[in-house]
């Protein structure tokens, strides 16, 4: 069931980068469009999720502690997507993200909450390392380093933060008030921040609108999922699946585009493929 959960919310994690990406063109890569986007997509994955929540808001002190920790977090790694979608490689841009999204839970998933480092898990971290790699493009951009170091970076800490959020033995909320409270801190903090940019304001037009809105959507069903499959399942075995889940659909999606996957690309997915088979059959 869970491994089902996880499936959605890679699903929805292939293609929010789309969004991302369309509202940067839309309307800029800047510190205002990175609050504008924070103030946005959080304010209507508020509004899904204090619905989905039954209309009921939740609050402890460590709750909103994480949720202050994911959205810096969080804002940080927009801006460095922001800018890098305009001046780095998309592809190896997509490996750095999700190697972090991967790497840094299971680490800490193994050395600081004693998961078991199986064989199945061994087998699928191996394959999809290899698998983003064998997708990754060349990049001859000077300096590109800085963020995909960074991307890597504050990805893999977002993965980190729900693990201690999970992990955590103090009075806190259920998963989707969580999700909640972390979209309403991140509102507030990008309305704060604002009003202190010294860019000009722009108008938002429909794509930067529409953009804001599918990845607002998209991005919290999808944190939502792996915050209630984190309860059931290790760090260390649930984002290499996530990982290697969203290559996979990722490169699906090209099948429906004018860019035709490569045989590196289908090469890819059938490595991450075979690592996900031994994360879940194996022992």
């Amino acid at each position: 069931m869970y491994y089902g959960l996880l499936t959605i919310a890679t699903l929805m994690f292939s293609i929010q980068f789309v969004f991302n990406q369309r509202f940067q063109r839309a309307y800029g890569n800047d510190l205002r469009a990175m609050l504008v986007f924070s103030a946005g997509t959080g304010a209507v994955g508020a509004v899904m999720l204090f619905a989905l929540n039954g209309f009921r808001f939740e609050f402890t002190p460590f709750t909103l502690l994480m949720s202050v920790l994911a959205t810096i977090d969080g804002m940080l790694c927009t801006f460095c997507s922001l800018k890098a979608l305009g001046k780095i490689n998309l592809s190896l841009y997509s490996v750095y993200m999700m190697l972090g999204g991967m790497a840094l839970p299971f680490v800490v998933g193994i050395l600081v909450y004693g998961e078991p480092l199986t064989l199945g898990k061994s087998i699928c971290f191996a394959f999809i390392l290899a698998a983003m790699f064998m997708s990754a493009e060349k990049d001859n951009v000077k300096g590109g380093w800085i963020w995909y170091a960074s991307i890597f970076v504050l990805n893999g800490m977002s993965s980190v933060i729900t693990q201690i959020f999970n992990e955590g033995n103090y009075p806190k909320a259920g998963a989707q008030g969580y999700t909640l409270l972390t979209s309403l801190v991140t509102v507030a903090a990008a309305l704060v921040l604002l009003p202190l940019t010294r860019n000009a304001a722009r108008k938002l037009n429909t794509k930067a609108l529409t953009s804001m809105a599918g990845y607002g959507v998209i991005s919290r069903i999808g944190s939502l999922l792996l915050v209630i499959s984190l309860v059931h399942l290790p760090a260390s075995a649930q984002y290499p699946f996530v990982t290697g889940g969203t290559m996979i659909f990722s490169t699906l999606w090209c099948f429906f585009g004018d860019k035709k996957p490569t045989k590196r690309e289908l090469g890819a997915v059938a490595l991450s493929f075979v690592g996900i088979l031994a994360l879940t059959l194996l022992p």
